[in-house]
């Protein structure tokens, strides 16, 4: 894990790390009016990931609560991400910006993380979202 500056139209600076899958994580100061779906599509695909990377976009709250939205790679914004989560209290706690136990405050809901000895444990509800068939010939 660590630190990659990011040329687009601005530098921007982001937090590499993986959870088993690619992240870069973005302090910013408020993921309401940031512009999650154009910068997370060009950090996503940047040549620095050549596989793309999911892109958390983080606003420390306080030192047990961050604000997130995340940018999933060849997906686009989605309501949650649990590795996305993960990454962003790891991020978070490597700075000093936040200390375990850290609530995650999502679009639809809350996760609540903790850190230590290198493992992250999530908590949080598992809720049906879509139901389908699909006919095959």
């Amino acid at each position: 894990p660590g630190w990659l500056d990011i040329p687009l139209k601005k530098t921007i600076r982001v937090f590499a790390l993986s959870m088993g899958n690619p992240h870069a994580i973005v302090w910013v100061d408020s993921i309401d009016t940031y512009p999650v779906a154009e910068m997370g599509r060009a950090i996503s695909k940047h040549a620095l990931f050549p596989h793309e990377t999911n892109v958390g976009f983080m606003q420390v709250v306080d030192q047990h609560t961050i604000r997130l939205r995340t940018y999933e790679r060849g997906v686009g914004e989605t309501c949650a991400c649990g590795t996305n989560a993960c990454a962003a209290v790891v991020a978070a706690i490597s700075q000093k910006q936040c200390t375990s136990p850290v609530t995650v405050q999502l679009t639809l809901g809350q996760l609540h993380i903790e850190y230590a000895d290198q493992r992250v444990y999530q908590v949080g509800p598992a809720e049906k979202t879509f139901t389908g068939s699909i006919g095959v010939s």
